[in-house]
């Protein structure tokens, strides 16, 4: 959510952001918030003067009554009854437009960087950098699944009996490798300073408000029936969360965590969930990485943050690229994104397995999340996230690099130690 100063001073740039993010509908949105938000200010300068007025005549009243002049006091008694009866109207129209505004402005998408390419959707992105050197094998790379089940790590069939497409029993050493992986990324993280979380898996509705746009929100989140409680859908919404309505320290920032946890996803408008498949799955697991911090520091953090991923994707002998994401591929509330994509050599090209953000303030506004610095003022912080690594959909970038002629599974010396010492499984 932007900044309703920004639309007061210059709704020009507001309009042209929307344009570039190709959502022309939301055009009108800026005008009606601009009507709403004139009228808003009139109000509550009519219930400001009325309460001026008030107290001048209320004090007029006790003067009058002193002197004998109860016609006189009667009369200002009338014109306080009056005003008083005004003053709840105008309070509960000021609500209203209050809430009128922050319905549109809550949809309307943040400024983005004047670095993002300008582009429609996912297929006009642009490629960053790659890391490493994409190899195809001699040999054949069977499907993801195959390689599972060769290994008897995986049960598809048992899954969909229990729960349906897009749930999946891994076992022996997949299983192992899985967990295994998430132990890795988190000693990763904490070797680059970040401090471990494991947080709530549910949310309240106003978090879940504050962390991503409706449309996500729509797509993504499973609502616990009877309750105000959401299943996230990423430990970022849990981790962001966490500072609703606070008032941070400028001198403890920045902020870096990094947090495990199940994902739960419905999917909605996805292509459709595999019968035979763990790349789009209602449930996963995911080490993340957040950062709060002071705005001027924000970009240099999101290029710490996608670089972590490259890293670690790199140290598991993983062929990577980065992604940036176009204006029309960027969520509402992103100032700035990129995917960390890896190669499959089954393929013969990269998928996502990660995504850095940049969010500027728009989460902060949202949730209150504010920075009192040392000359005693207050601003809102900004914040980011990014994949360090999501398993199990990992795995089948994991599986295909390192396979061998033999159908084993190279273990990658950085991850031997939490795989009891193995060098290959199968």
């Amino acid at each position: 959510m932007i900044d309703i100063s920004l639309i007061r001073t210059n709704p020009d740039l507001v309009r042209e952001n929307i344009k570039k993010k190709f959502q022309d509908a939301k055009l009108p949105l800026v005008d009606e918030v601009l009507q709403l938000d004139k009228q808003n200010r009139e109000s509550i300068q009519r219930a400001s003067d009325l309460r001026a007025q008030r107290n001048k005549i209320s004090k007029q009243i006790g003067v009058l009554m002193k002197n004998g002049q109860r016609d006189e006091a009667e009369a200002a008694k009338a014109q306080v009854a009056a005003i008083n009866k005004e003053l709840p109207e105008l309070e509960e129209q000021e609500e209203k437009f209050a809430e009128e505004i922050k319905k549109r402005m809550m949809v309307i998408p943040n400024i983005i960087d004047a670095s993002v390419p300008i582009g429609r959707d996912d297929s006009e992105n642009v490629e960053n950098e790659r890391f490493g050197e994409p190899v195809v094998p001699d040999f054949e790379v069977p499907y993801h699944v195959d390689i599972m089940e060769r290994l008897d790590g995986i049960d598809l069939d048992a899954a969909r009996r229990t729960s349906g497409n897009g749930f999946y029993y891994l076992k022996g050493d997949i299983a192992r490798l899985h967990s295994a992986i998430l132990s890795y990324a988190r000693d990763f993280m904490i070797d680059r300073g970040f401090t471990y979380y494991v947080p709530p898996f549910m949310i309240r509705s106003a978090v879940v408000n504050g962390v991503m746009s409706f449309a996500e929100m729509e797509n993504m989140m499973y609502k616990i029936e009877g309750e105000d409680l959401y299943l996230i859908g990423t430990s970022e919404h849990s981790m962001i969360g966490k500072f609703i309505d606070t008032i941070l320290d400028e001198k403890d920032l920045p902020q870096t965590l990094t947090s495990y946890s199940p994902c739960f996803r419905k999917e909605v408008g996805a292509h459709g969930i595999e019968e035979r498949g763990v790349y789009r799955i209602h449930q996963f697991e995911k080490q993340e990485m957040i950062v709060v911090c002071k705005p001027e520091d924000s970009m240099m953090w999101y290029n710490r943050l996608w670089q972590n991923t490259v890293d670690f994707f790199r140290t598991l002998d993983i062929p990577v690229r980065t992604l940036e994401c176009c204006s029309g591929d960027l969520a509402d509330l992103k100032v700035k994104s990129c995917d960390v994509e890896a190669w499959s050599p089954r393929q013969k090209k990269y998928f996502e397995v990660g995504s850095c953000s940049n969010l500027g303030d728009a989460q902060a506004r949202r949730l209150g999340i504010r920075v009192k610095g040392a000359d005693g003022k207050k601003y809102l912080a900004h914040t980011l996230n990014n994949t360090v690594v999501a398993p199990p959909r990992m795995l089948i970038a994991f599986l295909e690099n390192n396979l061998q002629s033999d159908g084993r599974i190279r273990i990658p010396e950085a991850l031997r130690m939490y795989m009891g010492g193995k060098e290959y499984i199968g």
